[in-house]
């Protein structure tokens, strides 16, 4: 069964973009997950993303945390996270909410998890 590649795994390519981003891109999106501010709405500036970055504002506003928040639309640092559906929503790095528009109170209580 060889002759035919059968019972052969195949290896999957671990690069989000299949291999289409030089290696600065893949470099800049990976130092742009690590550092920057700790609450990031990940989108290409669609109203949905724009929607899910005033709640989120919002949110950070009733918490007296500070409102800082990075918007990030360029899709190598976005797909850097494994996110494919936009909104998402980042907080400390980790991805916490995807393809959908979060209400304030949702992204209260996820900050407050979030906190703990």
């Amino acid at each position: 069964m060889a002759l035919f590649n059968f019972g052969k795994k195949k290896e999957k390519d671990s690069n989000c973009c299949g291999g289409n981003c030089d290696a600065e891109s893949i470099a800049k999106a990976k130092s742009t997950k690590i550092e920057g501010a700790f609450v990031k709405v990940l989108g290409t500036g669609c109203t949905k993303c724009n929607q899910l970055e005033k709640a989120t504002k919002e949110a950070l506003q009733q918490l007296s945390m500070d409102t800082t928040i990075d918007h990030i639309t360029d899709f190598s640092q976005i797909a850097s996270y494994g996110v494919m559906t936009t909104p998402a929503l980042v907080i400390d790095g980790k991805v916490v909410s995807y393809g959908k528009v979060l209400k304030t109170e949702e992204v209260v209580g996820i900050l407050k998890k979030a906190r703990e």
